[in-house]
Formats: C-alpha cells, sequence, structure tokens
C-alpha cells in the first residue's frame, strides 16, 4: 500500500486554505450576527463550531492516514 500524491497535495494546500476560510467566516458571522434572529444566531454559531472542528479533525486524520499508510 503507497500513499497517495494527489491527496497529499490536497491535504497540503487544505492545510493553508482552511484558516483563511475561518477568518473569512468568522468575520461574516460577527457582522451579521446582530441582525438575525436567535434561534438563528444560535444555529449558526453551532454549524461553525462543527464545521471548523470536522474539517481539522478530517485535516488530522489525512495527514496521519496517507503518511503512516493506513
Amino acid at each position: 500500500v503507497l500513499s497517495s500524491l494527489p491527496l497529499q497535495v490536497m491535504l497540503y494546500f487544505n492545510v493553508y486554505y482552511f484558516p483563511v476560510w475561518c477568518l473569512a467566516e468568522g468575520i461574516m458571522l460577527h457582522l451579521k450576527y446582530h441582525l438575525l434572529p436567535w434561534h438563528y444566531q444560535f444555529l449558526l454559531v453551532a454549524a461553525f463550531i462543527i464545521l471548523s472542528l470536522a474539517e481539522g479533525s478530517r485535516l488530522y486524520l489525512g495527514y496521519l492516514g496517507n503518511l503512516q499508510e493506513k
């Protein structure tokens, strides 16, 4: 079993784009937060946290799995 070079390249670039996405999404969340009803505020913050955690763990597990060939 060999590690996948295309997967490693995509993971490499995604590691640099993920913080940019988090920053842009956080700024947009801050700008429109007070304009939304309370239930949309809760859903938006929950979705942002869940997506950020899922993407971070996906990148970590992708690096771990691809480089160690697991």
